[in-house]
């Protein structure tokens, strides 16, 4: 049960950024350090095997090193960088492709619809908690892709299959 909380808790995080970064074109550095955080005590809960465990702490260093060589590179923004390593935790190794392909998909899919809303309509008449994206020369926010990476690749994962069931979005 405690696990299916922070489960949940982490998913509704991963929403939270999204929507932030949608708003304010930024992840907060809070937001993402509670992100990793949650897995502690979800780790301590779950009885997997140490193995396990290292399995996602190395996948969540390994993202990290490539997420901080985008981010020196000008790809990724700086709290784009920091989420992704901070998800891998909770997503581990055998999603870990699932994830990125997902990831990836739904950030050329959020590039593409920016760039032809701001191609089409003019900025002005778009609600202000979603304009910031489609003002000229803002980046895309990546938040978004990183968080349908985890519900893509949230049911292969031991640490979020049951609270992703609880909640009705999958089988």
């Amino acid at each position: 049960m405690i696990l299916i909380i922070l489960g949940s808790l982490f998913l509704a995080l991963c929403v939270f950024a999204a929507l932030h970064d949608i708003n304010r074109l930024t992840i907060p550095n809070w937001l993402n350090l509670t992100l990793a955080a949650l897995f502690i005590p979800a780790a301590f809960v779950s009885g997997l095997p140490l193995e396990i465990l290292g399995g996602h702490l190395l996948a969540a260093l390994c993202a990290f090193v490539i997420a901080f060589a985008l981010f020196a590179f000008n790809i990724f923004g700086g709290g784009d960088a920091k989420m992704i390593p901070a998800v891998m935790l909770w997503i581990g190794p055998n999603a870990a492709m699932d994830f990125l392909f997902a990831m990836a998909l739904a950030g050329g899919a959020c590039a593409m619809i920016i760039l032809l809303v701001r191609k089409t309509m003019p900025v002005e008449v778009l609600p202000g908690a979603v304009r910031a994206p489609f003002e000229e020369k803002a980046g895309v926010p990546y938040g978004v892709a990183i968080a349908i990476g985890v519900f893509v690749a949230g049911p292969e994962t031991p640490f979020l299959t049951e609270a992703l069931s609880r909640i009705g979005f999958f089988g």
